[in-house]
């Protein structure tokens, strides 16, 4: 009987693991970051299953481990993509040499102010890789300015880093 139990719950959670991690589950937002089109405390469904039959694109919010503290999971904007040249002056992102404009998802909380990060010498993302900015430009903990122990800029997301892709139109 203990041994028909133990085997139930270990099928159980072993089945709400594999389901987690190739289908999908829910996270929290636990910071403003992605404001305003995730606020704090909304619960997202996170598509583990899209990125198995479709690549990551510029746009996408994933869901990831942070490649500067494998436990901790973030929720960004995938801003530009393996072999895409970026470089962004006075908070202006340059994409393969051009302006992209006004992105209606974007704010600057601090549009006077330049801050770390909103001035970054062009760099090419490596193939496998992406560039993540959260959507509040100036209160976003992001590719910009994450460093490893040592100091030295971490600019990119390795893509095996990324759990889900959160479905969510800029509004």
């Amino acid at each position: 009987m203990i041994k028909r139990l133990l085997f139930i719950v270990a099928l159980g959670l072993g089945g709400a693991y594999l389901f987690r991690m190739y289908i999908g589950g829910f996270v929290k937002v636990a910071s403003g970051s992605m404001e305003p089109t995730l606020e704090i405390y909304d619960i997202e469904w996170s598509d583990a299953l899209h990125y198995v039959l479709n690549p990551v694109e510029r746009g996408d919010i994933i869901v990831f481990r942070s490649p500067v503290d494998s436990q901790r999971g973030l929720i960004k904007r995938v801003i530009a993509i393996g072999g895409d040249a970026i470089e962004i002056r006075d908070k202006q992102i340059y994409l393969n040499w051009e302006e992209i404009g006004a992105e209606p998802y974007a704010v600057y909380k601090r549009e006077n102010e330049i801050l770390q990060g909103d001035n970054i010498p062009e760099i090419t993302v490596p193939e496998g890789h992406v560039f993540v900015m959260g959507d509040n430009r100036d209160w976003s903990g992001d590719s910009r300015d994450w460093k490893d122990e040592s100091g030295n800029p971490v600019y990119f997301v390795p893509v095996e880093n990324i759990t889900g892709r959160i479905n969510k139109d800029a509004e």
